[in-house]
């Protein structure tokens, strides 16, 4: 039943007019349409700027302590007994030191003395014991300190060394120690494989003979773009990196290189400043929709 407006009171009609008004606005409000929304949209992600970053070409080698040049200290003289050492295996030596003290035949005593400055690694001199040129050696010293390491090196990188090449020797017990490329062997063990390289190594503690070592060469250095290395997957396709743009997921394939702590060198396929995924994922598909946060510094390392 409908009710001209003219019948009604006014005090109604003003009671019905700020609902109507209301509900109008109301109305008006759910029928316009949405806006735009930029907010991104998706799982969040962990992400970095690619930087630039140098990386060293590090060939490795394992080998033994070898004493670069051993001399053996005898007297000159047979049938001769000790009757003083004044030096042991480990002791450092100068040139002309005495070392040990023999008695004459004839009455007086006899000085045995070092030829050269190193490092004594054996002794065989005990009091009372006979010594002669001809018998074992009362003492070996290696001359001037020098002890190579001798390493095999796989033949794949046998190509990169080079004489004074820079190498840091590893032994167990005397910490790291610097050395050089002395020599690199002509040939390659057939049944391994593999070539012989002497690091040369100077140092004034005792290094045991014969220990194991091993020697990491610098042969060379590249600087190229960096990614970490849990930026990278690895494909039937390829290797690939996850890149962001406009919060969304490009995948790239990638050129790899050299690694080193954690990260690894892109030699083609990103640019300095490119947004990569930091921990890439089966989960993230090319197109797909994300939110970035980007990694801290020490995150990125």
């Amino acid at each position: 039943m409908e009710f001209p407006m003219r019948h009604l009171p006014r005090s109604v009609v003003r009671s019905l007019f700020p609902a109507a008004i209301a509900g109008v606005f109301v109305l008006g409000v759910q029928g316009a349409p949405a806006a735009d929304d930029d907010t991104p949209k998706g799982p969040a992600v962990t992400v970095l700027k690619v930087a630039k970053s140098c990386f060293s070409d590090i060939v490795e080698a394992t080998g033994t302590i070898i004493a670069r040049e051993e001399t053996s200290v005898r007297p000159e003289r047979p049938g001769l007994k000790v009757t003083e050492v004044l030096a042991e295996a480990g002791d450092t030596t100068t040139a002309g030191q005495v070392l040990a003290r023999l008695a004459l035949p004839e009455g007086g005593t006899l000085q045995v003395t070092a030829p050269v400055a190193g490092v004594i690694a054996t002794s065989t001199a005990q009091i009372g014991n006979l010594a002669s040129a001809k018998g074992e050696a009362l003492f070996t010293i290696v001359a001037r300190s020098e002890y190579d390491l001798v390493g095999l090196v796989a033949t794949t990188d046998m190509r990169k060394l080079a004489v004074n090449q820079p190498a840091t020797v590893r032994i167990a017990g005397a910490g790291d120690l610097e050395g050089k490329v002395r020599r690199i062997g002509p040939t390659v063990e057939p049944n391994i494989q593999q070539g012989m390289v002497y690091i040369g190594i100077s140092s004034q503690k005792r290094l045991l003979l014969n220990a194991s070592g091993r020697a990491l060469i610098k042969t060379g250095q590249s600087c190229n773009v960096a990614v970490p290395l849990t930026a990278v997957q690895y494909s039937s396709a390829g290797t690939v990196v996850q890149v962001i743009r406009r919060n969304r997921v490009e995948t790239k394939r990638v050129e790899i290189g050299l690694m080193s702590g954690g990260n690894i060198e892109v030699r083609d396929g990103l640019n300095e400043g490119d947004v990569v995924v930091a921990r890439a994922g089966a989960l993230l598909r090319e197109g797909d929709p994300v939110r970035p946060a980007m990694a801290s510094a020490e995150a990125g390392k």
